[in-house]
């Protein structure tokens, strides 16, 4: 009867630990206060680690990205908040092209990162050139060596990462269909796909009908369109 009652005892302790075990876990997520700037640097650096760990599901930040918000952190002010949103951007795609905020179109920007030192290839929602916006890496983001851009894409290498945005551009090209008859002009393909920036004729300018593009052929109008095309 005695060992009986021992052995019960023993199973309620048991049970009971359970969920103080549980919540001991739960207290390891990472906390810092909004205002990053009132810990110490060994906090920050902690709670940093720890947030992109968790995200990353056990990950370790790699040490120019953590040196890159601690500059943030301390130079421009950056919360807590930030510093978790720009770690989510950063995993999403895995630095594939992730799309970065912007109000539209024209301020998009995307993120493109060399993990590994690795040549990376990153598709941009644009047919035209690339820039560079922002460097978050410690590695050199060279142009030519650690960067470059071609059509409607963005690599990078040798360790770089960065966000980048579309080059603002002034190409334009006039094309006139003389007497309804079909025209061939010049198009530079690196600038993206042409679309009509201004209609110039009576006749209408539909794109598929009375004028269009294709690499081989270039930039046409017939049917008596005539039009200044914008590059976008």
């Amino acid at each position: 009867m005695v060992s009986l009652l021992k052995s019960l005892v023993f199973a309620s302790a048991l049970i009971m630990l359970v969920p103080v075990a549980a919540s001991a876990q739960v207290q390891t997520r990472a906390y810092a206060p909004e205002n990053l700037r009132t810990l110490s640097q060994s906090d920050q650096i902690r709670v940093i680690s720890l947030e992109y760990s968790e995200q990353s599901r056990g990950r370790t930040i790699p040490n120019d990205q953590l040196r890159f918000y601690l500059d943030q952190v301390n130079r421009s002010n950056w919360t807590f908040s930030q510093i978790k949103s720009d770690i989510a951007r950063s995993l999403t795609g895995n630095g594939g092209g992730v799309p970065g905020p912007g109000p539209g179109p024209g301020n998009q920007v995307i993120r493109c990162e060399s993990t590994g030192n690795r040549l990376n290839t990153c598709r941009t929602p644009w047919q035209g050139q690339s820039r560079l916006v922002r460097q978050l890496s410690n590695s050199g983001c060279e142009r030519g060596r650690g960067w470059d851009s071609r059509n409607g894409e963005v690599w990078v290498n040798h360790g770089c990462r960065g966000e980048f945005a579309r080059v603002a551009s002034n190409y334009s090209v006039t094309c006139s269909s003389h007497g309804s008859r079909p025209t061939t002009c010049a198009w530079d393909r690196n600038q993206g796909h042409p679309y009509v920036l201004q209609r110039l004729s009576n006749a209408a300018c539909t794109e598929g009908r009375t004028w269009g593009y294709n690499a081989r052929q270039g930039l046409w109008v017939s049917g008596g369109c005539r039009a200044r095309f914008g590059a976008r």
